[in-house]
C-alpha cells in the first residue's frame, strides 16, 4: 500500500516506536516525551503515520504495538479543553477517512492472526466512538459482511469478532439479513468461527430492541447448537460466551430449558450417568459417547473450569428468572447437587492439611485448592437467595445428612459449609426445621478432622448471623455448649475460628442468655490472649471476641474489668512495631467497647491513661502499611466519648481537628468518558469503585470514601453525646455536613450528613452558639437537595432531617423564614408529582422475585411520603387546625400511596 506520509516522518516514528518498546527507562521516557510533543504540534500527520506503520512495519511486534498505541492515543483526553476532548474529536474529516482506510486495510490484509486481533480492537474502538459521535462507518460494514463470506476461516472469524465488538454495525439493517449471516457463522465448519459468531450473536441479542428481539427468537436454535458441536477443548469458551445472555434475556432460553437440562449433568457433575438421549425433536443434541470419553480424559483442571462455567450458566439463568427454572422438573435438584459435589473438591492428603493448619488466616488463605470449592459454595448461596427455601431445602437435605455421616472428611466439611451457604436464602423455610439442623451440626464439633471442626464453627456462626431472629434461646444454649469447649481445641486455626464464631452469637443473643456462659467464655479467651505459645492471629481474635462479649454482657462484664483492661493498656503501650499493628488496633477497639459496657464509674480510673495512649498513637509517624489505624482511632474516640459522657469535653480539641479534616476531604477521583456499551465498562481496580454519572465514569478510591463517612458518623456520636458542650464545634461541623449533602460518590456520606444536621442545630441551640444564618443555610441546602433528589430512601432522610431541624430551630427561637417555608412546600409538591409519575408508569410484576424487589422500592417511597405528610402537618397548622391547603396536600400524598403497584400481590 502506497504511503501517504513523508519518509522522514516514517523514519522518525520508526525510531521512536523502537525506543518505546525498550527496557531502558530513560530512553523510553524520552521517546514518550517526543511522541507527546509531535502529537501536540502535528497530531494528524503523526496519527496517520502510526496507522501507516501498523501496516508497513516489518515485524509482528511493531505492527501490533502500533495498533495498540494508536487506539490509546486517539481517545486519550487532551489537556486544556472543556469539555474534555480526545485527539479524535480534533481531527479533520479527511484525516479520519485516512485512518479508517488504513485500519480497514490492516483488518483485511494482516497475515498474522494475533496482530489482526489488535487490528480488530482498534477498528471496533474507532467504530464505536465514531458512531457515538454521529459518524457512521459504512465501509467497515460492507467490508465486514464481505469478510464473513470469505473462503479463509480466519477472515470469517475476524468478521464476526468485529460484529461482537461493534454490534451497532448491524443494528440498523434488516433483521432477516443479519440473522442469515449469523446462522451461517454459527454453522461454520471452523469452531473458531462458530465461537466468534456466538459472541457476536450474544452481543446482537443483548443490544436488540423489543421488535428485533421478537424477530430473532429463531436464532436461539443455532446459538444453542454450538454447544454440542464445540470441541471439548473449546466448550468452556462457548459456555462462557453464552452466559451473559442468560442474565440479560433469560426468557430467550425458556423453551430450550428441558433440552439444556438434558446435557447439563454431563457438564456440571464430576461423573454423571448419561441422561436420556435427546431426540431430533429437541432443539439441540449433545455430543456422542466418543466426545464424552474425550472429556473424561481431559486434564482435571480444564474439566473443573468447564464444570464451573456450565454451573455459572445455570446459576445465571436461575438468578435472572427464578420462576422460569422452577417450572423445569429436575433443574433445581441438579443445580444443588452440582454445588454440593463441587464443594468437596479438596486435596485429600496430609501435606495439604498440615499446610492449612500452619496458615495465618488473617493474611488470607494460600490454599490453591480452596478456589473451586469456594466457587461452588458461592453458587449454592446465590441459588438459595434466588429460589428460596421451598425450592432449595428439599434437594439440599436429600444429600446433606448423608454427607455429614460420610467417612470422607471432605464430604462432612462440604455438608456443613452447605448449611452455612443456604442459611440466608432459606431462613424462613428452615425455621421449622431449625432444631433438626442444630442436631445435625452439633456432633461435628467432636469430629476427628480439624477442617470439619473448623467448618462446624463456620456453620453455627453463619446460622446465628443469617437467622438471628429465629434462633431461640434453646438453640443458643445447645450451640454454646459445643462451641465454648472448642475454644480449647488443640489446633489454633480451629479454636481461633471458634472465637470468631462467638462474635456472631454476641450480635444476636440477649444479655440474660449470655450470662450463664460469661465466666467460662472469658476464662478461655483470656487464656488464648495471654498464652505465649499462641499464634498472634489467635491472640488478635481473642481480643476482638472479648470486645464483643463485653458489649453483649453490658454492666455484668464489670467483674472481669480489673483483669482485662490492664492487659489492653499494656498492649497499647508496647505494640508500636508494624508486626503488632493489628493487635494494637484490636486492643483499642476492645478497650472502647469495654468502657461502654462497664459504664463511667468503673472506667473513670483508667480513662485518662487510655486517652493519653490514644493521643500518643495518634501522633505516631504515618505508616503506609497500616491503612486501618485511622478507622480504629476514630471508632475508639467515639466509644470513649459514649463511655465518659460530658466528661469527654476536654478532649474535643484533640479529636475534632482530625475529624473535620477527614470529613471534609475531597474524593480521590479519576474521570473518563463512559463506553458506548455498558458491557464495556472497565473492571474496578481493587480499592477503587467505578461510578457512572451522566456520560462519564468516575473511578473513586473507596478507602477515602469510607473514612469520610466514618468521620461524619463519629461527629454525630460526639455531638449527640455532648449536646450543648459540643457548641464550639457546631459552626465548623455544620459547614462540613451541608457540603456533604451533595457528595454523590457515597450514599453513606449523604445519609450521615442528613442525620447530623438536626443534632448540630440542637447542640447549637442548647449551647447558645446557633445563629440565624446557620439555620437559614441549613434549610436552604436541605430544600435544594430534596428538590432535586430522586432516590426515595434519601428523600425520606432529607424530609425527616427537615422535620427534626424545624422542631429544634423553633424551640431555639429561630422560626422558619417565609422563603424557606415556600421552598419546602414546593419541594414536597415536586416529590409527590415525581412519585406519582413513577408509580403510574409501573406495570405489575411478572413473578414473586420482581414483586419482592418492587415492594422494597415502594416501601422506601412510602417512608418518604410518610415523612412528607408529617412535615405538612407541621407547616400548615394554625391555631391547632390544619388549613385547607395543607389538607389538600395531605390528600394528594395519600392518593399517591394508593398507587402502589404491589398492593394486592402476595409473595408467599
Amino acid at each position: 500500500m502506497e504511503s501517504s506520509v513523508p519518509p522522514e516522518i516514517t523514519a522518525e516514528l520508526t525510531q521512536l516506536l523502537s525506543n518505546l518498546v525498550l527496557g531502558d527507562n530513560e530512553i523510553r521516557s524520552n521517546a514518550e516525551k517526543t511522541v507527546n510533543e509531535r502529537l501536540a504540534s502535528t497530531p494528524e500527520l503523526y496519527l496517520q503515520a502510526l496507522a501507516q506503520y501498523a501496516i508497513m512495519a516489518e515485524t509482528d511486534l511493531m505492527r501490533s504495538f502500533s495498533l495498540v498505541l494508536l487506539r490509546r492515543l486517539l481517545f486519550r483526553a487532551t489537556a486544556n479543553t472543556y469539555p474534555r476532548l480526545s485527539l479524535y474529536d480534533q481531527l479533520s474529516s479527511q484525516t479520519l477517512d485516512t485512518l479508517e482506510r488504513l485500519l480497514l486495510h490492516s483488518l483485511s490484509h494482516e497475515p498474522i492472526q494475533d496482530v489482526r486481533r489488535k487490528s480488530v480492537d482498534s477498528v471496533c474502538e474507532l467504530a464505536n466512538k465514531g458512531m457515538s459521535r454521529g459518524r457512521p462507518w459504512h465501509a467497515l460494514q460492507a467490508q465486514t459482511f464481505a469478510m464473513a463470506r470469505h473462503n479463509d476461516a480466519p477472515m470469517r472469524e475476524t468478521a464476526f469478532t468485529v460484529f461482537a465488538g461493534c454490534p451497532n454495525l448491524v443494528m440498523d439493517l434488516q433483521t432477516d439479513a443479519v440473522l442469515n449471516v449469523f446462522r451461517s457463522g454459527l454453522q461454520d465448519s471452523s469452531p473458531d468461527v462458530r465461537l466468534a459468531t456466538l459472541q457476536a450473536s450474544v452481543q446482537y441479542l443483548t443490544a436488540a430492541d423489543a421488535t428485533q428481539l421478537a424477530q430473532s427468537l429463531s436464532l436461539m436454535y443455532p446459538v444453542l447448537e454450538t454447544l454440542p458441536s464445540a470441541p471439548h477443548a473449546k466448550l468452556t469458551a462457548f459456555i462462557q460466551s453464552l452466559t451473559p445472555l442468560c442474565s440479560t434475556h433469560p426468557v430467550l432460553f425458556s423453551i430450550h430449558l428441558p433440552a439444556l437440562l438434558s446435557i447439563m449433568p454431563n457438564l456440571v457433575l464430576p461423573s454423571a450417568e448419561s441422561g436420556p438421549t435427546p431426540t431430533m425433536k429437541q432443539p439441540f443434541t449433545f455430543p456422542p459417547p466418543a466426545e464424552r470419553k474425550e472429556a473424561e480424559e481431559t486434564d482435571s483442571e480444564d474439566q473443573q473450569e468447564l464444570r464451573l462455567a456450565a454451573l455459572e450458566m445455570m446459576v445465571s439463568l436461575t438468578e435472572a428468572k427464578p420462576s422460569m427454572v422452577r417450572n423445569v422438573e429436575g433443574w433445581v435438584p441438579l443445580l444443588v447437587r452440582a454445588c454440593l459435589e463441587g464443594m468437596g473438591d479438596y486435596a485429600d492428603d496430609m501435606d495439604s492439611t498440615m499446610e492449612w493448619l500452619r496458615e495465618d488466616p488473617s493474611t488470607g488463605s494460600t490454599d490453591a485448592d480452596d478456589s473451586a470449592p469456594t466457587s461452588y459454595e458461592q453458587s449454592l448461596d446465590r441459588t438459595a437467595i434466588a429460589l428460596g427455601g421451598a425450592a432449595v431445602l428439599p434437594p439440599a437435605f436429600q444429600f446433606i445428612p448423608a454427607m455429614l455421616a460420610n467417612y470422607d472428611w471432605r464430604s462432612r466439611h462440604a455438608g456443613l459449609m452447605a448449611i452455612a451457604a443456604i442459611a440466608e436464602g432459606t431462613g424462613k423455610t428452615m425455621q421449622s426445621e431449625l432444631t433438626n439442623v442444630v442436631k445435625l451440626v452439633t456432633p461435628t464439633f467432636a469430629d476427628t478432622h480439624p477442617r470439619v471442626r473448623w467448618a462446624a464453627c463456620q456453620c453455627v456462626g453463619q446460622l446465628c448471623t443469617d437467622m438471628a431472629d429465629l434462633m431461640e434461646e434453646a438453640h443458643y444454649g445447645h450451640l454454646l455448649n459445643v462451641l465454648i469447649p472448642t475454644l480449647e481445641d488443640p489446633e489454633p486455626r480451629v479454636h481461633s475460628h471458634a472465637a470468631a464464631a462467638l462474635i456472631n452469637f454476641c450480635e444476636g443473643v440477649e444479655r440474660d442468655t449470655m450470662l450463664p456462659y460469661l465466666d467460662s467464655i472469658v476464662e478461655r479467651l483470656l487464656k488464648l490472649m495471654t498464652s505465649e505459645t499462641e499464634a498472634r492471629y489467635v491472640q488478635e481474635q481473642a481480643v476482638t471476641t472479648l470486645a464483643m462479649v463485653a458489649d453483649a454482657s453490658e454492666r455484668t462484664f464489670g467483674k472481669h474489668y480489673s483483669v482485662i483492661m490492664p492487659l489492653l493498656l499494656n498492649v497499647l503501650r508496647n505494640a508500636d512495631t508494624s508486626e503488632y499493628k493489628r493487635m494494637r488496633n484490636k486492643a483499642m477497639e476492645c478497650a472502647g467497647l469495654i468502657a461502654i459496657a462497664v459504664g463511667p464509674d468503673v472506667f473513670r480510673p483508667d480513662a485518662s491513661t487510655l486517652v493519653e495512649l490514644l493521643i500518643r498513637i495518634q501522633k505516631l509517624p504515618p505508616d503506609p502499611q497500616d491503612t486501618q489505624l485511622a478507622h480504629y482511632l476514630m471508632a475508639t474516640w467515639a466509644k470513649i466519648c459514649q463511655a465518659m459522657g460530658s466528661e469527654f469535653e476536654p478532649y474535643l480539641p484533640v479529636v475534632m481537628p482530625g475529624l473535620l479534616s477527614m470529613a471534609s476531604k475531597k474524593a480521590d477521583v479519576s474521570v473518563y468518558d463512559a463506553p458506548s456499551s455498558p458491557d464495556a465498562n472497565p473492571a474496578p481496580t481493587p480499592g477503587w469503585d467505578v461510578i457512572p454519572m451522566d456520560d462519564q465514569l468516575f473511578s473513586v478510591r473507596t478507602q477515602g470514601l469510607e473514612e469520610k463517612c466514618q468521620a461524619l458518623e463519629t461527629m454525630l456520636i460526639h455531638a449527640s453525646t455532648l449536646q450543648g458542650k459540643f457548641g464550639p464545634w457546631v459552626a465548623s461541623s455544620l459547614e462540613v455536613a451541608l457540603n456533604g449533602l451533595k457528595f454523590y460518590f457515597h450514599d453513606g456520606v449523604r445519609e450521615a450528613c442528613a442525620m447530623l444536621l438536626p443534632v448540630l442545630l440542637h447542640a447549637g441551640g442548647t449551647s447558645g452558639t446557633l445563629t440565624p444564618p446557620m439555620v437559614h443555610a441549613t434549610y436552604a441546602q436541605l430544600v435544594q437537595c430534596v428538590g432535586q433528589e430522586r432516590d426515595p430512601g434519601f428523600v425520606a432522610s432529607l424530609f425527616k432531617s427537615i422535620s427534626d431541624c424545624l422542631k429544634i430551630s423553633v424551640q431555639a427561637g429561630a422560626p422558619l423564614e417565609p422563603d424557606v417555608r415556600v421552598g419546602i412546600i414546593n419541594a414536597i409538591k415536586k416529590q409527590v408529582s415525581w412519585l406519582a409519575e413513577r408509580r403510574k408508569g409501573r406495570t405489575p410484576p411478572e413473578d414473586e422475585d420482581e414483586d419482592e424487589e418492587l415492594m422494597l422500592i415502594e416501601e422506601m417511597e412510602d417512608f418518604a411520603l410518610e415523612d412528607m405528610g408529617k412535615l405538612v402537618e407541621i407547616l400548615f397548622v394554625q391555631d391547632g387546625q390544619l388549613v385547607p391547603e395543607g389538607n389538600s396536600l395531605l390528600v394528594g400524598i395519600s392518593s399517591v400511596r394508593q398507587l402502589s403497584s404491589t398492593k394486592g400481590f402476595d409473595t408467599e
